[in-house]
């Protein structure tokens, strides 16, 4: 049987940034999951993603979220250096 774990690591992506993806889609994790194991492996995928998280750290900050940005600010540093197609 295969854990929530499993198939984060299956994705090519983060736990951060798969939470990112959860956060702005307003998803399950599981879901976010299978959205992101698509996105990171179809044309334009990778930006769509870095879009997603940068559009978090904007939504956190209109909120006063300080910490939550800075924390999203480095999943979405993470992702660039992690997938230069973005």
């Amino acid at each position: 049987m295969l854990t929530i774990k499993d198939c984060i690591a299956l994705s090519d992506l983060t736990e951060a940034e798969i939470d990112a993806i959860a956060e702005h889609e307003h998803l399950p994790e599981m879901l976010a999951v299978e959205m992101g194991h698509c996105l990171a492996h179809c044309p334009g995928g990778p930006d769509r993603i870095a879009h997603i998280i940068a559009d978090d750290i904007a939504e956190a900050c209109a909120h006063g979220q300080v910490v939550h940005a800075v924390e999203l600010m480095h999943t979405l540093r993470e992702f660039v250096e992690t997938h230069p197609q973005s």
